[in-house]
């Protein structure tokens, strides 16, 4: 295993960690943005099975969020505000009339300071920033979240924070995989297995409505496993408001466990995590003509697995809860491993 570095601007850093059994993933100190994640299919050919620039620098704007780290809050907040004991705090309109991914001060736009490590069983990079209420949430908190590479071929990511003042914390990864490989072809041939008995519907501009819906007989049941296609061919309402896929939460029935296998490369990606659920989005309303590191970005080229708390607890007091009290400590872990289909 190996850990290398190269300044790829003034003031970014792009680390690289390599273990020993042909994988590797790559990742910046601005935004703690995943850029590349290299493994082999079944003939071991190594490819990467994440979307991102070609041009390191347009991760600086990145409108679709392209491996970021999310936060303080992943998603939308409804009306771009939220009560807090009493008192309304207004956050910034970047989604139309909501407030998305923490808006413009996010943490997909801050310069982490970044530590490399490395141990006899891992290498990687611990990333630390400190917030402060300029970015409309309430209270100065400190964030630590930890990438490390092990030779099992598992990528995690250590999610931790204290806060001085209660205040929703919702931490994620925005990756977009693609386990074709390169971004040779849509992710609709992604066979995906996961155990969540409902989600949350949403309304016309993506909102939470705060109803659960169970998934009993449609095609938001992934208990048993279904192609992505299916939500992406499905004329159903829930998926017509998201643009012809999916881009819900899904609430984990015991433990976080998703399974993802694609036929053709014979390649695997088994995430767990400790997260209440996640949204899962297949990139519906994904940008086309952005030049990525492999070919050009369109609808259904990735699919993210951002496994967190919902921001909908902001305005439905039904889901759980995603404050941070003073006395408490926010740590939460997810973790992504690569296979090969036997």
């Amino acid at each position: 295993m190996k850990i290398s570095s190269k300044q790829v601007t003034d003031k970014w850093t792009e680390f690289t960690l390599v273990n020993d059994k042909q994988m590797s993933a790559s990742l910046l100190n601005y935004g703690g943005i995943i850029t590349e994640i290299m493994v082999p299919d079944r003939d071991g050919n190594r490819e990467n099975v994440v979307l991102g620039f070609k041009n390191i620098t347009d991760y600086q704007a990145n409108p679709a969020f392209f491996g970021a780290l999310i936060g303080p809050v992943a998603g939308r907040i409804e009306k771009a505000s939220f009560q807090l004991d009493g008192k309304t705090y207004p956050l910034e309109k970047n989604d139309g009339e909501n407030h998305l991914h923490s808006g413009s001060n996010g943490f997909h736009q801050v310069l982490w300071d970044a530590v490399p490590f490395q141990t006899n069983e891992a290498v990687g990079v611990k990333l630390r920033h400190q917030t402060d209420p300029k970015n409309g949430f309430p209270g100065h908190v400190d964030v630590t979240v930890t990438y490390c590479l092990t030779n099992d071929n598992q990528l995690t990511l250590d999610y931790h924070a204290t806060t001085d003042q209660t205040t929703p914390i919702a931490l994620t990864n925005h990756s977009y995989f693609n386990l074709n490989g390169s971004a040779k072809q849509e992710v609709t041939n992604h066979y995906v297995t996961f155990n969540s008995n409902a989600f949350l519907e949403l309304d016309e501009k993506l909102i939470p409505t705060g109803k659960t819906i169970e998934v009993d007989n449609s095609t938001f049941d992934f208990r048993t496993g279904r192609f992505l296609k299916d939500g992406t061919t499905t004329a159903s309402l829930q998926h017509q408001v998201a643009n012809d896929g999916y881009d819900h939460y899904f609430l984990f029935d015991g433990n976080g466990h998703v399974q993802i296998t694609e036929e053709t490369s014979g390649r695997t990606l088994d995430v767990r995590t400790t997260q209440p659920g996640m949204v899962m989005y297949t990139s519906n309303t994904l940008e086309g003509g952005m030049e990525l590191a492999e070919g050009q970005s369109g609808s259904y080229m990735g699919v993210c697995f951002e496994t967190q708390g919902s921001p909908a607890s902001l305005h439905h007091n039904h889901i759980s809860s995603i404050l941070l009290k003073p006395d408490k400590i926010y740590q939460e872990k997810t973790v992504f491993s690569f296979g090969i289909q036997a």
